[in-house]
């Protein structure tokens, strides 16, 4: 989990020190499939009963929300 959310920021972080818009929109979709392994790490985690279904919901909830967030950034830069 802590390699995957390292890696979200770190990509957001080295795109936004691109040139080009290919190149920042590659960064930000490097960003959001880490952000949706650790999704998949959260359903593991509860379904292994390792966390509550409160913590869960709210780390889930906020991970949907920067996804959405990513998504738009990236469909921003075009294609």
């Amino acid at each position: 989990m802590r390699r995957a959310g390292l890696s979200v920021v770190l990509n957001i972080s080295e795109g936004n020190g691109k040139f080009t818009n290919p190149d920042r929109r590659r960064f930000l979709i490097i960003s959001r499939n880490s952000l949706l392994e650790c999704a998949a790490i959260l359903d593991i985690l509860y379904n292994e009963k390792s966390m509550s279904k409160e913590v869960f919901a709210d780390f889930y909830s906020r991970a949907e929300e920067l996804s959405r967030i990513l998504l738009k950034m990236i469909n921003d830069l075009g294609r």
